[in-house]
């Protein structure tokens, strides 16, 4: 494969073919390097990098953890990781060997400064005996509660902000504080020691090659933008549907819930890229700002709309592809008169230009019917039927489907004429399935650890960015209560009026009143 120098490249990314840019040398420290994601999704990530070539000769990954794990033990349980979870014959001597002796393990308690001391020595041993220089990505891949313990240490051992010896990127995953005030404090605890530039916030969702492909669908193409407007589109409908229940994670769920865990981040992304306006090009700042001006024209929640315009939900019993699954109350970890929400559907009112008066309802729940990613946008009827005498039975309106999961694609729906002596009209699908491009497509973990190394911060999330969605979604928790309060706490009021929590089964999809918040408006969910 020919590597072109790209110069202009951040952090000295090198130029694989047109595309493609490998970074430059560089030490990956993992944070919490003995947990699931690690084993689940970063390792597997580097590895198919590196089988592709896009990890540069000189590299290192430097795990911290509590567990005391050694180099070897360490290797061995990310090797048997890959065998377990990185496909294409992962784990296989011959891709793994070369990754294998670029990876140490360091035991460290996170609060300890003497700790991250021998940190920084060891870092600075393996970088001297390995030839990699002083780039160096710290990957926080702990609960949040230790992001700015962890942040604070590095900053005053001198490994974060700004040094001659290279660059220095941290990533975090979400979630991005538990409300509007949280967020605000992290923030400002890591900008204590990194630039904004140099904090990467990681949300999976803009990783997934689909998600991508929705910017790419709307700008690339002269067809569908003069239609992305309030004069044809009726409205707008996202959905982030699961099959699964908890998967053991009831204890970190009755924290968080549907809105803090899906609803502010997936769910507010994926609106961000189908309403904001196209910006001028496609780097970071000119997309990032396009997304903030977008979160900031949603029309804030007040008293009445926290309540007329939300519906929160959670689970019963029920049966999910044909077994029987327990309640979301059943489940380990859950208190058995938990209020936490496993659902919810919103209905948002965008005050600009484009969107004025077009409705979206974005809802997105656990244990439901199918599991389905999706993005509905719903036309206007033709403004004249001149077809209301031949006896055709009343059309659908015209629909365009991005499909996000699982069966990747795009849809579209429109009316034609069955053929015969008559005039009658179907509705028909026109279908793309997004593997027709080509199989090879990246997990969302390996393209954002690739844009986190070249320093590329076109699919993180921005400070401002943050601040802005959990300002919208603040006063909903705080309608429910679930601000500053322990979760478990009953709902809150809003007024002399109750905030309920409605339940639905197992295998549904959703709670009756979710049907109702957009059937109150004339139109229906569609079921993917």
């Amino acid at each position: 494969m020919t590597v072109l120098v790209d110069q202009a490249a951040p952090g000295g990314a090198e130029q694989v073919g047109p595309a493609e840019r490998r970074p430059a040398p560089f030490t990956l420290v993992i944070f919490g390097a003995s947990g699931d994601l690690t084993r689940r999704k970063l390792v597997p990530a580097l590895y198919s990098l590196d089988r592709k070539g896009l990890l540069p000769e000189k590299f290192a990954l430097v795990g911290v953890a509590r567990r005391p794990l050694g180099d070897e033990a360490f290797r061995s349980g990310l090797q048997e990781g890959l065998r377990q979870f990185g496909g294409g014959g992962a784990g296989e001597d011959w891709g793994w060997n070369r990754l294998r002796d670029q990876v140490f393990y360091f035991q460290s308690n996170y609060s300890d400064r003497d700790s991250f001391e021998q940190l920084k020595a060891l870092l600075d041993r393996v970088a001297r005996e390995r030839g990699i220089g002083g780039n160096r990505l710290y990957y926080l891949a702990t609960p949040p509660e230790a992001y700015a313990g962890i942040t604070d240490l590095l900053g005053q051992v001198g490994l974060g902000g700004d040094w001659s010896a290279g660059y220095s990127r941290i990533v975090v995953e979400k979630p991005f504080g538990r409300d509007l005030d949280t967020a605000r404090d992290l923030n400002s605890k890591m900008h204590s020691v990194f630039r904004e530039d140099q904090i990467f916030r990681i949300d999976h969702y803009l990783g997934k090659e689909t998600v991508q492909n929705i910017l790419v669908f709307r700008l690339a193409n002269g067809i569908f933008e003069p239609l992305w407007n309030r004069q044809y589109v009726d409205h707008v409908q996202i959905s982030i549907a699961e099959t699964i229940g908890l998967e053991g994670r009831g204890l970190y769920y009755e924290e968080s819930g549907a809105l803090r865990d899906m609803m502010q981040n997936h769910m507010l992304q994926l609106l961000s890229l189908v309403a904001m306006e196209p910006p001028a090009s496609f780097d970071a700042g000119a997309v990032r700002d396009e997304k903030v001006k977008l979160l900031h024209a949603i029309r804030p929640f007040d008293a009445r709309t926290a309540v007329e315009h939300v519906v929160r939900g959670q689970y019963m019993a029920g049966r999910v592809g044909g077994k029987p699954v327990p309640g979301y109350r059943e489940e380990s970890g859950v208190a058995p008169d938990s209020q936490t929400e496993t659902y919810v559907a919103c209905k948002l009112l965008i005050d600009n230009w484009r969107w004025a008066g077009v409705p979206f309802y974005i809802r997105t729940g656990k244990r439901l019917g199918r599991r389905a990613t999706e993005v509905a946008v719903v036309f206007r009827p033709a403004p004249h039927s001149a077809f209301r005498n031949t006896g055709s039975p009343s059309l659908d309106p015209n629909e365009l489907i991005l499909r996000i999961q699982p069966d990747e694609g795009i849809g579209l729906r429109f009316g034609a004429k069955v053929p015969g002596p008559a005039i009658r009209i179907q509705d028909v699908d026109m279908d793309f399935p997004y593997g027709r491009l080509g199989d090879e497509r990246p997990e969302a973990y390996e393209r954002l650890l690739l844009e986190t190394a070249v320093g590329d911060s076109t699919l993180f999330t921005r400070r401002d960015e943050v601040e802005a969605a959990w300002a919208l979604m603040t006063p909903v928790l705080q309608s429910w209560g679930r601000v500053d309060t322990a979760a478990g706490m009953s709902g809150g009021s809003v007024g002399n009026r109750q905030v309920a929590l409605c339940h639905y089964p197992a295998g549904g999809w959703g709670p009756e009143e979710a049907e109702q918040l957009i059937k109150k408006d004339g139109r229906a969910w569609r079921k993917p």
